[in-house]
């Protein structure tokens, strides 16, 4: 498009004119700025560029950063990448090169975005997500994004939803809520992990995750230094009991004391939320990702230690007796992947309980599919939403199932 022909399209002559005769109205003491303004305001916004690049995450791993163009200005995104993830989940496209960042690089997926996602976006508006975000899932055409890479896909996503923001002008959690259609959005409670086990963790603690949940806590700003103060009073705790030496830390930032006992580290933050005075206020929530030491249809409790005695080994039912009791005797709200991924049968059955919100990772893997059957089956009463592996379109056509899952308990990365 010629320059001329740009300037007719879109009655630049007509909106300058308009431009020039608001400044001489508003008496402004700076002419030349107050038409500028008035201009970028007057002009619809369009991508002009998408240009990616790789960078290294919080964990040293490559991830994909994206620069998206309008004619309004530039708008930036990083993906996050998660640490697991599942055989239905997403594609997470990696170059495979083991000489290079361990096969961990993204050159495949920024070339993706530079060569072919930025060719198809060119021209769009960028207040316009589902458009976008169709228009890339019909580039890749394949289930799991492997073609362009689910990394890909989200970065200019995200880029794309900032730049949409910008242009109606509102916060950026105020344009995701106009597009999900939430007319009074809140903020979710803030989840700390506190003590990290598993396979996050080199300790001898089969449940992945402790977090605490601020919930009595009348704005985030307090539930912030709510967790904040249980973490450090719980290093105060480790430390009298066990020494210094068992305060390192696991993958996620959770103490790693060498305990292998889940009332062990239970005691442990709830000695930490007692000390902070605010008792009732503040709640537990397990991560256990039973997958990672089902083995056939038992729990292996001691998958983690170096020296098992092969005596610790726990059925299904013995683990549903398990979580009742924690549950009586400890503030717990919340259990993350109680089961194998697998074993809908038993996670039906604890949710139906009622004893706590169950939560589905593992389990559901954000895959739409794997949602629908849950809702079906009332398998759980929550969700772990991973941006990255998200199906936006997808799972935006059954939204409308969803209801109180979307109430869900959420892991995500800064969106603000």
């Amino acid at each position: 498009m010629s320059v001329q022909e740009y300037l007719d399209k879109h009655l630049l002559s007509r909106k300058l004119e308009d431009a020039v005769n608001a400044a001489v109205r508003a008496k402004t003491s700076d002419p030349v700025l107050f038409i500028s303004n008035h201009m970028r305001k007057a002009v619809q916004s369009v991508i002009t560029k998408v240009k990616a690049r790789q960078i290294l995450d919080s964990r040293g791993i490559p991830t994909v950063e994206v620069d998206l163009y309008t004619n309004k200005g530039m708008f930036r995104a990083s993906v996050p990448s998660g640490n697991s993830t599942g055989m239905y989940e997403a594609v997470e496209l990696r170059d495979g090169d083991k000489g290079v960042y361990l096969g961990n690089g993204v050159a495949k997926a920024v070339k993706n975005i530079n060569d072919k996602i930025s060719e198809a976006l060119v021209g769009m508006d960028p207040t316009l997500q589902s458009q976008i975000d169709q228009a890339m899932i019909d580039l890749d055409k394949t289930e799991k994004k492997g073609e362009l890479g689910a990394n890909a896909i989200l970065a200019v996503s995200i880029a794309a939803c900032r730049a949409g923001a910008a242009e109606k002008e509102v916060p950026l959690y105020k344009h995701i809520a106009d597009l999900s259609g939430k007319t009074n959005p809140t903020l979710p409670v803030p989840a700390f992990t506190v003590i990290s086990g598993g396979k996050h963790a080199g300790s001898n603690l089969a449940i992945q995750e402790i977090m605490v949940l601020p919930i009595g806590a009348s704005k985030f700003e307090e539930a912030l230094r709510m967790g904040t103060e249980t973490y450090h009073h719980l290093k105060a705790v480790i430390t009298e009991k066990s020494g210094a030496h068992n305060c390192n830390v696991g993958e996620d930032g959770g103490y790693a004391p060498n305990i292998s006992s889940f009332r062990e580290a239970l005691d442990l933050v709830k000695e930490a939320i007692s000390r902070t005075g605010y008792n009732d206020k503040i709640k537990i929530a397990l991560d256990v990702a039973a997958t990672n030491f089902c083995i056939g249809k038992r729990y292996d409790l001691d998958f983690q230690s170096p020296q098992k005695s092969g005596q610790n080994f726990k059925s299904a039912e013995d683990m549903i007796e398990l979580y009742k009791e924690l549950c009586s005797e400890y503030p717990i709200v919340s259990i993350e992947d109680p089961f194998d991924k697998e074993d809908w049968e038993h996670i039906k059955y604890i949710s139906n309980l009622g004893i706590c919100q169950i939560v589905g990772d593992d389990l559901l893997m954000s895959n739409a599919k794997r949602i629908e059957k849950a809702i079906t089956e009332s398998a759980c009463n929550a969700l772990l939403l991973k941006e990255l592996q998200k199906d936006w379109q997808t799972c935006s056509n059954i939204k409308s199932q969803l209801g109180p899952l979307l109430d869900c308990l959420l892991k995500s990365h800064d969106w603000t």
